[in-house]
C-alpha cells in the first residue's frame, strides 16, 4: 500500500541549472538530487566541473555537469540541445548565473553596464529561449529564473545590479502571458538576503572617485560587507520552496524569498501607489478626449 508520504512525493524531473558552482545554484542542486531529481547544472570553469560532481555521491549518476559560458548564445543553444538528446527532456530550467555590482551611477563605466547585463539579462533570457522550443512542442514545463527583491524595488548604489533584474522581471512577466496556453509555466525567483557568495566574490564594486558620494556610499558598503555571511536567508530552504511550487496547479509568477523581501518590496510597492494616486489627475490630463483606451 501506498504512504501518504510517498504518494505525495512529486515524479522525478529532469532540471537544467546554470552557474551550479556556488550560491543558490549549488543549494538548489543538492535539493533537487535528495529529493531524486536529476539535476544537469553548468559551470563557467572546468575546475568547477569537478566540484559539482562530488555531490554525485549516492545519486546514481543524478548529478551532471556543462561547463558553459551563459553569454555566448551558439553555447547555450548547442548545450540545451545536448542535455535533452543524452540526458532526457528537460522539466525545469533555472537560468540562475548572475552577479552583482555596486556602485554609483556616476562613478560606475558604462562597460560594466553593458557586462551587468550581458550575464544577468541576456545569458538568462537566452537560456530560457534555448529550452522553449522543446517544451511549447511538449506542451508542458517551467522556465525560471533568479531575479532579485532588487528587481522590485531599488536602493543606492545597486542601479546596474537593480536595473538587470529589473529587465528580468519585466521579460519573465511577459513571456509567462506568452507561454501560458502552452501548458509551460514561468516564474521569476526574487530573494532577499541569503547566505551566498553574492555580496563576496560575486559582487564587483565600482572603485569610488567622487567624495560627494562618501556619506551615501561608504557606510553602505562598509556595511554590506560586514553582514555577508551572516544573512537572515538560508539557500536550501529556497531551494525547498522553489520545489515545492513545481506541481502546483497555478505555480506564481513572482515568488518572493524571505522576510527581509517581503517588508521591504511591500514598503516599496505602497510608496510607489501612493506616488502614482498623488499624481493622479495629472496623469488624466494629458489624454485627448476622444481617444481610445486600450486594453
Amino acid at each position: 500500500m501506498t504512504s501518504p508520504t510517498t504518494a505525495a512525493r512529486p515524479a522525478p524531473k529532469i532540471f537544467f541549472i546554470t552557474g551550479v558552482s556556488s550560491g543558490f545554484g549549488r543549494a538548489f542542486a543538492q535539493v533537487f538530487l535528495a529529493a531524486g531529481h536529476t539535476v544537469v547544472g553548468s559551470v563557467r570553469k572546468p575546475d568547477d566541473d569537478e566540484q559539482f560532481e562530488e555531490l554525485a555521491d549516492g545519486t546514481s549518476g543524478r548529478a551532471l555537469t556543462r561547463v558553459l559560458d551563459v553569454t555566448d548564445d551558439d553555447a547555450v543553444l548547442a548545450t540545451v540541445a545536448d542535455v535533452e538528446e543524452s540526458v532526457g527532456p528537460i522539466d525545469v530550467v533555472i537560468a540562475n548565473a548572475g552577479y552583482g555590482h555596486e556602485g554609483v551611477v556616476e562613478e560606475s563605466p558604462m562597460s560594466e553596464l553593458r557586462a551587468q547585463f550581458d550575464v544577468n539579462v541576456y545569458g538568462a533570457v537566452a537560456t530560457l529561449k534555448a529550452a522553449l522550443p522543446y517544451m511549447r512542442r511538449r506542451r508542458r514545463g517551467h522556465l525560471m529564473a533568479v531575479t532579485s527583491m532588487g528587481g522590485l524595488i531599488t536602493v543606492p548604489g545597486l542601479a546596474y545590479y537593480q536595473g538587470s533584474k529589473f529587465a528580468l522581471e519585466g521579460i519573465l512577466d511577459t513571456l509567462a502571458k506568452e507561454v501560458r496556453s502552452f501548458g509551460i509555466a514561468v516564474t521569476a525567483i526574487a530573494p532577499g538576503s541569503f547566505r551566498t557568495d553574492w555580496a563576496g566574490r560575486s559582487m564587483v564594486r565600482a572603485d569610488r572617485s567622487i567624495t560627494d558620494y562618501d556619506t551615501l556610499m561608504e557606510p553602505v558598503r562598509r556595511n554590506r560587507l560586514a553582514a555577508s555571511g551572516n544573512q537572515l536567508g538560508n539557500p536550501e530552504k529556497a531551494a525547498e520552496a522553489v520545489l515545492s511550487i513545481l506541481d502546483t496547479p497555478t505555480p506564481p509568477v513572482h515568488l518572493l524569498l524571505g522576510s527581509d523581501a517581503l517588508r521591504l518590496v511591500t514598503a516599496g510597492r505602497d510608496a510607489v501607489d501612493a506616488e502614482i494616486e498623488q499624481w493622479s489627475q495629472l496623469t488624466r490630463s494629458t489624454d485627448f478626449p476622444e481617444g481610445a483606451q486600450i486594453a
